[in-house]
């Protein structure tokens, strides 16, 4: 007869923390729940409970891991929270180790912009030495934006300030709603044909997660990796983080820096280029390729498409 073999507590509590976190599927979940019980200790460390009508689940947050997160969570709150099952040893109880944790509604949108950032990171979309060199002195810049929002004056009058005989070309696109993502792409694949720019300014002004979500699509970052040209991302403020940010090779704080990233510091003559060559602005038309093709044949200070209004203003006011 097969002696039986005998385990003491901890042991056998260890085997079942072993199991819980040799199993893939215990590790980086994500759940949904609402936080009850909830305590904030003296060490830093979130103790509180996760629930819904059905179940309970103990869970901490570590210190180390709190610090970073972007609210405030309070009794009855809401959320998404990503993190590991294991067992405390001492009391035999399993809990949830929560490294991630967002306020559920904008808790989708965190969790995909989570999963797509881990993906591309893994495919190595973000490695440092990949990311292509800004040009210190480009022969013209390329700006992909909405021809009408703030970030394109930003951007213009801050490269108009900076060195204003370099060409600036503006492509419009759209950086909002279900149709930004495609315009963005198709502006950074025309830019990259037209072989007419040396760096590329790819941005807009601030705004929720939901306004910047373009920036966020897989397609958008895919183009940027692929980009022949180095891309500066402008998205948003310095607070506001994107995919398009990591992919990038530069990202600037907010719009406006996307100006001074694509530009050296200028001389003290600078005041004297200003006057004596003002800036080119031009504006793509993505509709007439064709037109811009055979413009090319004409002098540098050609306006092949004559930018609106508000965009001619602008240039104005800033030369």
């Amino acid at each position: 007869m097969k002696e039986k073999q005998i385990l003491s507590i901890k042991e056998l509590n260890r085997y079942i923390k072993m199991l819980l976190e040799g199993t893939d599927r215990l590790q980086d979940v994500w759940v949904r729940g609402e936080i009850s019980n909830f305590t904030h200790h003296s060490s830093g460390h979130m103790y509180f409970t996760l629930k819904d009508a059905e179940s309970r689940l103990k869970s901490i947050m570590f210190a180390s891991y709190n610090q970073r997160l972007p609210f405030i969570p309070r009794e009855g709150t809401k959320v998404i929270a990503c993190g590991n099952i294991s067992v405390y040893e001492r009391d035999g109880q399993y809990q949830f180790y929560v490294t991630q944790m967002q306020p559920d509604g904008i808790g989708s949108l965190y969790l995909a912009f989570e999963q797509l950032k881990k993906k591309l990171e893994s495919e190595g979309l973000f490695a440092p030495a990949i990311k292509k060199p800004i040009p210190r002195f480009p022969r013209a810049i390329g700006v992909i934006t909405s021809p009408t929002g703030a970030a394109v004056r930003d951007i213009i009058i801050t490269l108009q300030r900076r060195h204003p005989t370099v060409p600036i070309l503006l492509y419009p696109a759209l950086v909002q709603g279900k149709q930004a993502a495609p315009s963005i792409v198709r502006a950074m694949e025309e830019m990259n044909a037209r072989n007419e720019v040396d760096v590329l300014i790819v941005g807009r002004g601030g705004g929720s997660l939901e306004e910047l979500w373009a920036f966020n699509e897989e397609t958008v970052a895919r183009a940027i990796f692929a980009s022949r040209l180095p891309i500066i991302s402008a998205v948003g403020h310095e607070t506001d983080f994107t995919i398009a940010d990591f992919v990038a090779d530069l990202r600037a704080a907010d719009s406006d820096g996307g100006g001074r990233a694509g530009r050296p510091a200028s001389s003290g003559a600078e005041a004297a280029a200003r006057l004596l060559a003002p800036a080119i602005v031009r504006r793509v038309n993505p509709a007439a390729r064709a037109e811009q093709r055979a413009a090319e044949a004409a002098p540098a200070v050609a306006l092949p498409d004559e930018p609106p209004p508000a965009a001619a203003a602008a240039a104005r006011g800033a030369s």
